[in-house]
């Protein structure tokens, strides 16, 4: 049979079973095929093994088909396993197919799941915000506080006194509470309206009060002219009672344009002078109305644009901005005080305090005024130097650091190493300054209290300060003359004849100081500071010579002189090498008591030098040359009495003058 009669067979054939079907359709109850319902009932895991059966007899069909191929087999054989290869195949779709529909219903009952579980969640937080809801109107409820609670209102006990029966109802309010509260309100209501009454009667009675004032006010202003014209009549008067009254009213008014520490210090200053110190004097120096400008606030706008201008500053001129920054930062305030302290021989000391505003710091300048010429003296170039005058007024305080704390931050934002280089130009930030000015840096305190509790002590340090530096001024000028000014007072501390005399005084550095063999052992003592004087003395007898090196501290005479010895006579001696230069130099600084003189003890430096030219008297006269224990050299014959010429194994002398005896002996 050919391929075409087969078609032909196979298209009859499946006519005549449409026809038969249609036929069977018309004449039986139909049934419809559905998938769904055949899924219902299919069981998974059969499934999957008639899957796997399947793919086993489609796999071995190809493998037959491919051998009977290669064996060259009928055709008929091979379309047979192809028949069957193509049933396997609508098997595998079908369940392809229901695979696919329970992934399809596996998805749509999860679906349904989750928005049950979604629609449960959102009914859950429903549930909790009104749950939240309610907590915060509890906490409302119960944080509610009623506007009668801030009231303050008066004790139950006085309540019950002072209110009317009618409003305080006890009977009724002891044993109810909230009763109680409401007759305490009411009772409140009607003290306030009472209180109001008073309040409104007040204010009339105020404006009738203001404007009396006022009447009076004007009346007083009428009298402003009269008074001046009366003031300026008792010029005279003023002047020749010495009560500057309208000195006194101008200072006043200026005195409200100083910074308080400045204040503080006019107000102390003028009362110790006028309780204690007639010949203190302060005054007020400056620009005034630069003061009172430093007073106004500054407007916001200027504010501004000075902000702006500085800031463009900042990026183009860094440098200059900088200096402008130390500048401003030194800035003294435009006012500052004079205190004049006059000594009794006429001599003016001037104090002037300035205040530096950045800083909060005094600072000090001084200038001495004499009524004699005091250019004779060269070595007392030093004495009356407005830069070392004050230095160490008290112990330590050189004035070369500021006390405030807080300015070496300061001066580290601007690049100031040490306030020093600037105390020629701005003066001195002494402590004492500071509290005289009511200023503390290391703890509080009352700034009056403060400057009133220094006031005293540091006038009477600063007069006597001037008093010893002219005083050594003149002694000075007649050292260099060498001529030791002994007073009456102290004649009795010398013998009648001294042979030694001074030959030389001079002033030297302290740099030419140190670099004195003889006094190397006061340098590593640490008895020599910058702040010292000193001084080279050189006292002289035939061929001896004796070179005294002094150092005088700021402070004297409370501080005495430091005298280190060094004698040329058959060789160099010094007091480490001689025990009897030792004994002198403690003859003049030890027994300083002995050579203070009257007080306040201002001639205890001439003393000082008269007793160590007694002392190489002493030393030389009693001096041996040889062995047999005969008097001195011929060069110096022996004048001074004395009991015993040398004392145990170093061999000391007598260096101590008995008066009125006038003997020499040991101590």
């Amino acid at each position: 049979m050919t391929a075409e009669g087969s078609k032909i067979n196979i298209y009859q054939a499946n006519n005549m079973n449409k026809n038969c079907y249609l036929d069977n359709l018309r004449g039986i109850d139909v049934r419809v095929y559905n998938e769904e319902v055949e899924l219902e009932v299919r069981d998974p895991q059969q499934d999957y093994m008639l899957y796997k059966d399947t793919c086993a007899a489609l796999a071995k069909l190809m493998e037959e088909i491919q051998e009977l191929k290669a064996g060259g087999a009928k055709s008929v054989e091979i379309e047979e396993r192809r028949t069957q290869c193509s049933v396997h195949f609508i098997t595998l779709k079908k369940l392809n197919r229901l695979a696919h529909m329970r992934l399809k219903k596996g998805r749509d009952q999860t679906h349904e799941a989750k928005q049950r579980v979604d629609v449960l969640h959102l009914q859950l937080q429903n549930l909790l915000y009104e749950v939240m809801h309610l907590q915060k109107e509890i906490g409302k409820c119960l944080e509610f506080r009623s506007q009668h609670e801030e009231i303050e209102l008066v004790s139950e006990e006085e309540f019950f006194q002072e209110a009317p029966a009618e409003i305080s109802r006890p009977h009724v309010t002891r044993d109810d509470q909230h009763q109680l509260t409401l007759a305490r309100l009411d009772w409140e209501l009607e003290q306030r309206k009472r209180l109001a009454e008073q309040y409104k009667m007040s204010l009339a009675r105020k404006e009738k009060i203001q404007k009396a004032i006022e009447q009076k006010r004007e009346y007083l202003s009428s009298l402003q002219p009269g008074l001046q014209n009366i003031m300026q009549a008792s010029l005279p008067v003023q002047e020749y009672l010495a009560i500057p009254f309208e000195h006194m009213q101008k200072q006043a008014e200026v005195a409200r344009h100083l910074p308080p520490p400045l204040y503080v210090l006019l107000v102390q200053a003028g009362a110790y002078g006028q309780a204690c110190d007639k010949n203190l004097s302060v005054s007020i120096s400056g620009d005034v109305d630069e003061a009172k400008a430093l007073s106004r606030p500054p407007e916001d706008s200027q504010g501004t644009s000075v902000s702006t201008e500085h800031s463009q500053t900042l990026i183009f001129f860094s440098s200059v901005q900088l200096d402008d920054k130390r500048k401003e930062m030194l800035r003294r305030h435009p006012l500052s005080l004079c205190v004049d302290l006059k000594c009794k021989d006429g001599s003016v000391l001037h104090l002037f305090f300035y205040y530096l505003m950045n800083l909060n710091i005094l600072t000090v300048k001084t200038k001495v005024s004499t009524t004699t010429d005091l250019s004779g003296a060269v070595s007392a170039g030093e004495l009356l130097n407005s830069e070392s005058l004050l230095n160490c007024l008290y112990a330590s305080d050189h004035g070369k650091e500021t006390p405030n704390p807080a300015n070496r931050y300061q001066f580290d934002k601007v690049g100031i190493t040490t306030f020093g280089d600037y105390v020629s130009d701005l003066g001195h930030p002494f402590v004492w300054v500071q509290k005289l000015g009511g200023l503390q840096f290391s703890s509080g305190g009352a700034q009056v209290a403060l400057s009133a509790s220094h006031m005293e002590r540091t006038m009477k340090l600063l007069r006597g300060r001037l008093q010893a530096r002219l005083a050594l001024h003149k002694q000075f000028s007649s050292l260099e003359h060498s001529i030791i000014p002994v007073s009456s007072e102290c004649q009795h501390l010398f013998p009648a004849k001294v042979v030694s005399g001074l030959v030389r005084w001079t002033t030297m550095s302290c740099q030419e100081f140190t670099e004195l063999g003889f006094v190397q052992h006061v340098l590593k003592a640490g008895l020599v500071h910058e702040t010292d004087l000193f001084f080279m003395a050189t006292v002289e007898r035939g061929t001896a010579r004796l070179r005294a090196a002094v150092v005088m501290n700021p402070r004297y005479p409370d501080v005495a002189p430091l005298f280190s010895l060094s004698l040329h006579w058959k060789g160099e001696r010094s007091g480490r090498t001689d025990d009897n230069l030792q004994a002198m130099e403690s003859e003049v600084n030890v027994f300083r008591s002995e050579l203070q003189g009257p007080r306040p003890g201002l001639q205890l430096l001439t003393n000082q030098i008269q007793r160590l030219c007694v002392c190489l008297d002493v030393y030389l006269e009693t001096e041996s040359q040889v062995c047999d224990g005969s008097e001195g050299p011929k060069e110096f014959p022996r004048e001074k009495m004395c009991l015993r010429t040398a004392r145990g194994p170093s061999r000391l002398k007598p260096f101590k003058y008995n008066h009125p005896q006038g003997f020499f002996s040991h101590r």
